[in-house]
């Protein structure tokens, strides 16, 4: 293979490059091709030769818990992770930016070794690598020969989110303090360097991706992206079709271009697309105000010196100058804030420690922040330089209406710590990015959210630490979909090691058809504005994971199905080809969008109505039978036939007509939701439905 791609060079001459140095990758299992140092004029001889595809310059993609486990119904000795023996024997995958092999969640305390397929390799020091962190590779290209060491922290973050091992007394400045661990604790990871300083080489993902798949890992998370891209010309997209043809899960981050619609990045149908949703635990720090009133807050800093006595309460953009407001670096020079609590607003390109720095130095006592109108509800503890306390926007603006009625305005801020049973979570994070997809839009995008906001995960640890003691320093705070990603991935895990034979498909669908759409107050799961988020915010719902590991029916897709379907979307034979690795014709094979076997729909509605069908497989008791629930969505009718579906085997598939027809009912609206559910007595097997009006 190697011979062969380096017939596609220039051959060496005593003027120019041999073919190591400008070679930089070459692929055998997600992709044929290579990554190589090219003129634009050699490209165009390149083109000209016997089996020239297609080529193209490089692109970069960017990077995008002690609680959360519990808050996910997952419990030591019971539950999901009993039934999937804690992932024990998957491998999982982790395409980031390395990491930090000395910390304790990658200890291999109680791990099995690898399992006999394991073919990869570790490029760390000495014993680094174990029965936890099984191998560990580096392809950022301007860093070869270099260990995959993190030096930013990311990679460290999601591949103890999706695996990491039990950590006992991880805390991050005393708070959130209990035992730490992956989604699947006892699974073994896999860790690719393809990152470096937030942002990632395509050709160094794919080559990354491409010895994943060779060293037989089964599930793929990775926690990157880049917005809505011609499939064929997306390096994750073809990877990713490259993993689940050998059977590898992959996860993906959906972006953090949240509240905006359509900002959402890994919009392909073979790649679990992740939001990210709040968890019930917040760091408490009440702003309490001299009329009594009292706004709950959070910050990760907790002093325990500062007194909760009131102290003159400040607004530096009273007097007109609205820019002061978001306190910028040195904008509070001339305003009398010594000894006072003083009130900022979030945003303006400045991070909220950075607005406390601000408020320090101008010798303010304490500070509030508020989030602008846009984040809303969705406020995060940091650690803070002072005395703080992170509001949400109503309350900012009731505190600002407090200080313009008296001419004493007065404040303080009451630490709580850490308090468990937030009634609104899960919530959608502000940053989440939303849908409806633009380069698919018959199919839903999200599928699913996970806990990604204020989530303790492993931290970053120079090479010096040689103490690695489990105490605040080794743990961090964080917040992104590019930590929700790996929540879904340890949990794909956990399905995987449960259920050994399922495809990525199905392992997809369980996760997406056993989500739930409450809260733990009972409501509708909400986003940034307390509001119902819709199914472009959330998807298929939150991730259930005990649900999930039994879900009843699955829905499952081929390869195949998938080809067709990239035919019906308007792909040319040759972008199929890119993306396969197949030949590949088109003719008589073309299928609507939503005609996929998609666990949810996505439909554009016309006058004349739509057919589509699904085929259901039966991987709960041999004899199920399952009844039809509609959930109504104004303006549209729905036939569903059968109505009833009755399985006398395992494994065994049935297929269901659903016929959506504009109702009579007039609807103001250019989308509207709903969902389906197949219901047993022991299973809800729910598809959300989104309707465009055309």
């Amino acid at each position: 293979m190697e011979s062969w791609y380096n017939s596609f060079l220039p051959k060496p001459t005593a003027n120019s490059a041999d073919y190591s140095l400008r070679m930089i990758h070459s692929y055998r299992n997600v992709i044929t091709g290579f990554a190589a140092r090219l003129s634009p004029l050699e490209v165009s001889q390149m083109e000209k030769k016997d089996g020239f595809v297609s080529a193209r310059p490089q692109k970069t993609y960017t990077l995008h818990t002690t609680h959360a486990p519990s808050f996910l119904g997952l419990h030591e000795n019971v539950g999901a992770w009993q039934i999937s023996n804690y992932g024990k024997g998957v491998i999982v995958g982790v395409i980031d930016t390395g990491i930090s092999p000395g910390h304790l969640s990658f200890s291999d305390e109680g791990m099995p070794p690898p399992p006999a397929k394991w073919k990869g390799k570790c490029e760390l020091n000495g014993t680094m690598c174990n029965n936890k962190l099984i191998g560990a590779r580096n392809f950022v290209s301007h860093l070869s020969g270099l260990p995959p060491i993190d030096q930013e922290g990311h990679g460290t973050l999601t591949a103890s989110t999706a695996a990491g091992n039990f950590v006992s007394g991880a805390n991050v400045l005393g708070n959130a303090n209990g035992t730490a661990a992956g989604m699947a604790p006892l699974a073994h990871l896999a860790v690719y360097k393809a990152c470096s300083l937030d942002v990632c080489g395509e050709s160094d993902i794919l080559a990354a991706m491409d010895a994943a798949v060779e060293d037989g890992v089964d599930v793929i998370s990775a926690s990157l992206g880049r917005g809505p891209i011609n499939f064929s010309e997306d390096s994750v997209a073809i990877a990713a079709f490259g993993a689940i043809q050998r059977g590898i899960f992959v996860s993906c981050s959906a972006d953090n271009g949240g509240p905006n619609s359509s900002t959402l990045a890994n919009e392909f149908p073979w790649v679990l697309t992740v939001g990210a949703s709040t968890i019930d635990r917040s760091i408490r720090a009440i702003a309490v105000l001299g009329n009594g009133d009292e706004f709950d807050g959070e910050s990760l800093f907790q002093p325990k010196d500062f007194q909760p006595t009131l102290l003159p309460l400040v607004d530096p953009s009273a007097g007109g100058n609205e820019t002061v407001a978001y306190c910028m670096p040195g904008s509070l020079n001339d305003t009398d804030v010594k000894g006072k609590v003083v009130l900022c607003v979030g945003g303006g390109g400045v991070s909220r420690i950075v607005k406390g720095q601000t408020v320090k130095d101008a010798g303010g006592a304490a500070m509030i922040v508020s989030n602008d109108a846009v984040t809303a509800y969705d406020i995060k503890p940091d650690a803070h330089v002072l005395p703080a306390a992170h509001v949400s926007y109503a309350a900012g603006q009731n505190i600002k209406a407090y200080i313009n009625s008296t001419s004493t305005p007065t404040a303080t801020i009451i630490f709580k710590g850490t308090v468990i049973g937030t009634k609104s979570a899960p919530m959608v994070a502000s940053f989440s990015s939303r849908g409806p997809s633009l380069s698919s839009p018959g199919i839903l995008k999200p599928d699913i959210i996970g806990p990604g906001v204020s989530i303790l995960a492993a931290r970053y640890m120079s090479m010096d630490n040689t103490t690695n003691d489990s105490t605040n320093a080794n743990f961090s705070m964080v917040s992104g979909t590019s930590i929700s990603c790996p929540h879904l991935s340890g949990i794909a895990a956990l399905v995987k090691s449960a259920h050994p034979d399922w495809s990525p498909a199905a392992i997809k669908s369980a996760l997406m058809t056993s989500a739930t759409q409450a809260n733990l107050n009972g409501s509708l799961i909400a986003d940034e504005r307390l509001l119902p988020a819709d199914v472009f915010t959330v998807g298929a719902g939150h991730v259930n994971p005990p649900k999930a590991i039994d879900p009843g029916l699955v829905y499952d897709i081929s390869p195949e199905d998938y080809i067709s379907y990239l035919c019906g979307l308007g792909y040319t034979e040759k972008e199929i080809t890119i993306i396969t690795k197949r030949i590949i014709s088109c003719r008589g094979r073309g299928i609507p969008e939503a005609q996929l076997n998609y666990p949810s729909f996505s439909i554009q509605l016309g006058r004349n109505g739509s057919t589509y069908t699904r085929t259901a497989t039966n991987v709960g008791a041999a004899e199920s039978t399952y009844y039809l629930k509609i959930e109504s969505i104004p303006g549209v009718d729905i036939v569903v036939k059968p109505r009833v579906l009755s399985f006398t085997e395992v494994n065994q598939k049935m297929t269901y007509q659903i016929f959506f027809s504009r109702s009579a009912a007039p609807v103001n609206a250019t989308y509207v939701q709903g969902s389906i559910a197949w219901i047993s007595p022991k299973h809800i097997v729910r598809s959300s439905i989104s309707v465009k009006f055309i």
